[in-house]
């Protein structure tokens, strides 16, 4: 069972049931988009997407990318991925790349049919441990949004605020 099942597997459940996956009472701090100078490298990573086709983060330098790691299991992740399909629909023109990194352990063969099911047009790579580490993932969803030069300029571990996450996108789009 992959880190942090069971907690997506409640918030789906308590969704289910009408109820928000999130504690309603819990006050949050927004980000904040860390500092150009102190922003690192993404790291780099070439994998299949869902059309065949290779893909390159390092590929994408010039672009602001959203690169959501996400499961067709996690509740958390449902609730954010009509906002990033919205994301790559409003903003792809002016300079955003959706890119998603499944976390599935059956692959495409369940990844396809959901990227169906939910509309998704924007590429979809699998996930490797690997990758996975180098990136920090350990609670899902993780969203990281990367400058134009390559930087991740934002790492957010568990639901982003829709609001909040769409103004650092316009920010870096600038």
């Amino acid at each position: 069972m992959k880190p942090f099942r069971g907690l997506c597997l409640l918030a789906l459940v308590l969704s289910a049931h009408g109820q928000h996956p999130l504690p309603t009472d819990v006050k949050t701090t927004p980000d904040v988009l860390i500092p150009a100078a102190q922003r690192r490298i993404a790291p780099d990573f070439t994998l299949t997407d869902n059309r065949g086709t290779p893909l390159t983060l390092s590929a994408y330098k010039g672009t602001v990318v959203l690169l959501d790691f996400w499961a067709t299991w996690c509740g958390g992740c449902k609730l954010e991925l009509p906002w990033y399909i919205e994301f790559d629909r409003e903003y792809r023109e002016r300079g955003l790349a959706v890119i998603g990194v499944s976390t599935d352990d059956d692959g495409m063969k369940i990844v396809k049919p959901f990227m169906s099911e939910w509309h998704m047009d924007y590429p979809v790579v699998i996930g490797t441990p690997v990758m996975e580490k180098s990136f920090g993932l350990g609670q899902m969803p993780l969203t990281l949004l990367i400058d134009r030069e390559g930087r991740i300029a934002l790492s957010h571990a568990g639901v982003v605020d829709r609001v909040d996450f769409e103004k650092h996108i316009r920010e870096l789009l600038r």
